[in-house]
């Protein structure tokens, strides 16, 4: 069995978590609804993960499988609001062209529906696709809400598709509010997790 590593930031940790749920997430409908040509989609995700993975490390915690096929970014949010990624609409116009505006939208949405009560936040949850249904998810989701119990936090995201709801719901989340419709793209859907008694 796989050992789930917290791992600390290098400067080449970030690039490597982001490469893993780039590719977990290529395909994803949201993925195509920001960036729509695969090409564009391969070279663009990979350094806008990493770009938020590399904020984690300094507001949060990344965890990761042994063998690099699983990844999970939480950001602390229990003192909110949590601080925004320095520059990040230059850098991620340096990138992504003219795609940044579509990750503008996406991050102006998801704001929207962010919970102001004081959470962990659930980023990403990336498994690479030849390892999924093998409970890589479960068992990086399990090794943060032990934490979380603890210390008695809540923990929020926002579940990609109806697959990944269902999933989450297995996982002690609960629907918050309805789902989040990106205009002329998919649901999103924002769910909670209070902390196990």
């Amino acid at each position: 069995m796989t050992e789930i590593i917290r791992i600390q930031h290098t400067p080449e940790a970030a690039a490597v978590v982001g490469a893993i749920i780039a590719e977990s997430f290529h395909e994803l409908e949201v993925s195509t609804w920001i960036v729509r040509p695969d090409e564009d989609r391969r070279r663009v995700l990979p350094p806008y993960f990493a770009l938020f993975t590399e904020h984690a490390f300094a507001h949060g915690e990344v965890y990761v499988t042994a063998d690099m096929s699983a990844a999970a970014v939480w950001l602390d949010n229990q003192t909110p609001p949590l601080p925004d990624v320095p520059d990040l609409e230059a850098r991620l116009t340096a990138f992504a062209g003219s795609h940044a505006q579509r990750f503008a939208l996406l991050g102006e949405e998801m704001d929207k529906r962010h919970p102001h009560d004081p959470h962990c936040y659930l980023a990403f949850l990336a498994v690479l696709p030849n390892r999924q249904s093998q409970g890589l998810g479960g068992r990086l989701l399990a090794e943060h809400h032990g934490r979380l119990d603890e210390a008695g936090t809540a923990a929020y995201l926002e579940a990609s598709n109806a697959r990944s709801r269902e999933f989450y719901l297995r996982h002690g989340y609960a629907d918050l509010g309805e789902p989040l419709i990106l205009p002329d793209g998919p649901p999103m859907f924002p769910m909670w997790r209070p902390p196990a008694s």
